[in-house]
């Protein structure tokens, strides 16, 4: 696998986001496109690609200086397993460190043991965070 990942617009297939998550993303089932592409043209997209074929996806929500919400991380099925969940977060990494983003926040039910070597970890002052979540 030759894996680039970018954040070039260009590189993105929206429609094929589109199809992973509303089909096979737990916290995403039945998102529309229309949906999608808001999301998409309010965030920062990280696409991964194998030789220009994309194999995975990130989403920033982010004010490019102070904070950052990391979402829609997607790897696609056939390509699960070589690394490129990695690559992605280890961009998004980057690219948040650069920016001199100093908090991220990311909610995930299973994929733990990605995010914890970058320094992800539990909210420890739980009592601190609110949510407010409404009916679609």
């Amino acid at each position: 696998m030759t894996l680039e990942v970018t954040t070039d617009p260009a590189r993105l297939d929206v429609g094929l986001v589109h199809r992973w998550l509303s089909e096979d993303a737990y916290w995403a089932l039945g998102r529309s496109l229309e949906v999608m592409e808001r999301a998409v043209a309010g965030s920062l997209s990280f696409v991964a690609l194998d030789d220009d074929r994309q194999v995975g996806y990130a989403r920033v929500v982010t004010d490019r200086a102070t904070f950052a919400w990391l979402c829609d991380v997607y790897v696609a099925r056939e390509a699960r397993g070589q690394g490129v969940g990695k690559a992605l977060v280890a961009a998004v990494d980057a690219t948040l460190t650069d920016l001199g983003v100093r908090r991220t926040l990311l909610a995930t039910e299973d994929a733990h043991a990605l995010y914890t070597p970058v320094g992800f970890e539990p909210l420890t002052d739980v009592h601190r965070w609110l949510i407010r979540t409404r009916a679609t």
